[in-house]
């Protein structure tokens, strides 16, 4: 058996945990610079208030109901993630954890008879609630594809179910699919939901019935077979160990208003650089290859059905030898940036990857040029550790500016309870 545990309102729920007096009262996240819904309480979803739509279009309705509103505060979330992702990994074998989502992490639950189960969920879920303040809802089943569906039900009727859904027998699991909208089932997207019900899958039940082959046919391939295996009480996704290093690391973010000018340009990417450095010497590694893109802010055509998002321009450049300091990345980085300037256009988002990775320590150059310098390699650890000791970038680079008038929007954060000296939280 396998199960799904899932934060109940994520983001949400971090937000109420400092702030109790909004327990029962309707609460909804923004996306980064304000944008979108990405996050609501049960309050605000009674209220009608959908989720990922633009916040301008729900401010009406919002403000009419007293609903509280929060930018993103991802060093909270990520801080409240990490404590719920600890305390499932103390209280589970080592291994029977993998983390899906900042919300969301999959339990191999194969050490337990299949008549613990239910009460181990429960326990579980209690446990996480007291020892981190965050409610969760979960979901067990023969594989991972029904412990989402087992999940789904969970979290949909809360008082019902207490937020545990154990799928333990074949008759508990056809009467889920059947109450399984073919749009809910975990892989399925909104084209392959509509493609399904055109050939009159309209559930979860009646694609569980199908064949293999017809998944391979009409599913995607080997992916659709393996979804069709697992409705059917099959395993094919396995538990993964958890990757400790990354192949890629990407830092990109919107600009707070429209930008024109080379130089908040320049200071952004070079901005997104310094961040893209430290995450990749905090794995010990350096970059070979890196890719920088600008989106365009696209004309809005009154005569057209639609609104075009923007035009991306991007560029690509493999380094002569592996590196891991800011400075050099920065160089290469304002290089490829400055190539897909043009002085006309208005800009929204920029993004800085690094990619190509090898460890720091065993780096191999040409006979021409020398390696790493290690009076270099030094200088970048004491900056790092600098920053990290009294945040907010009190050492930095002088192309990463100091005004920074282009950052994204965040006028509605909360404060960063659990990871700020000065935002803690205080108690009178």
């Amino acid at each position: 058996m396998q199960a799904i545990v899932d934060c109940n309102s994520f983001y949400c729920s971090c937000e109420r945990l400092f702030q109790p007096q909004l327990q029962h009262r309707p609460v909804v996240v923004l996306s980064n610079n304000d944008g979108c819904i990405v996050s609501r309480t049960d309050e605000a979803k009674q209220l009608g208030i959908s989720m990922a739509v633009p916040y301008f279009q729900a401010k009406d309705l919002i403000e009419k109901n007293g609903v509280t509103t929060f930018s993103s505060n991802y060093h909270l979330y990520g801080d409240l993630s990490w404590r719920v992702m600890e305390t499932m990994r103390q209280l589970l074998p080592p291994g029977h954890v993998e983390v899906y989502s900042v919300d969301e992490a999959f339990i191999d639950l194969s050490h337990l008879p299949t008549e613990s189960i239910q009460s181990f969920c429960v326990e579980l879920k209690n446990k996480i609630e007291k020892w981190t303040g965050i409610s969760v809802s979960i979901g067990a089943a023969p594989n991972k594809v029904l412990s989402k569906v087992a999940n789904r039900l969970a979290k949909k009727n809360k008082l019902k179910t207490n937020c545990v859904v154990v799928l333990d027998t074949t008759k508990k699991i056809q009467a889920a699919l059947q109450q399984t909208p073919v749009e809910d089932i975990w892989g399925v997207g909104y084209s392959y939901s509509e493609k399904l019900k055109v050939y009159g899958i309209n559930t979860a039940y009646s694609l569980s019935i199908k064949d293999l082959s017809w998944g391979k046919r009409f599913l995607g391939g080997v992916v659709g077979m393996r979804l069709i295996r697992e409705l059917k009480g099959f395993k094919s996704h396995h538990m993964q160990a958890p990757r400790t290093e990354k192949k890629m690391i990407a830092t990109t973010r919107m600009f707070g208003r429209n930008v024109t000018d080379w130089q908040e340009i320049e200071e952004a990417l070079a901005t997104y650089t310094t961040r893209a450095a430290e995450k990749l010497r905090r794995q010990h590694s350096a970059a070979t290859g890196i890719a920088v893109f600008l989106l365009k802010k696209a004309p809005i055509q009154l005569d057209a059905a639609y609104y075009s998002r923007g035009r991306q321009v991007s560029g690509y450049t493999q380094l002569d030898n592996p590196t891991q300091s800011t400075p050099d990345l920065i160089k290469a980085v304002i290089a490829i940036g400055k190539s897909l300037y043009e002085k006309e256009e208005v800009y929204k988002k920029a993004g800085v990857i690094l990619s190509g990775f090898v460890p720091d320590s065993a780096l191999q150059t040409n006979l021409f040029v020398a390696p790493i310098d290690t009076k270099k390699k030094k200088l970048m650890h004491v900056i790092d550790n600098m920053n990290a000791a009294y945040r907010n970038d009190v050492l930095k680079f002088g192309t990463s500016g100091t005004q920074k008038n282009w950052k994204m929007r965040s006028e509605k954060r909360s404060k960063r309870f659990t990871t700020r000296w000065e935002e803690l939280c205080l108690v009178k």
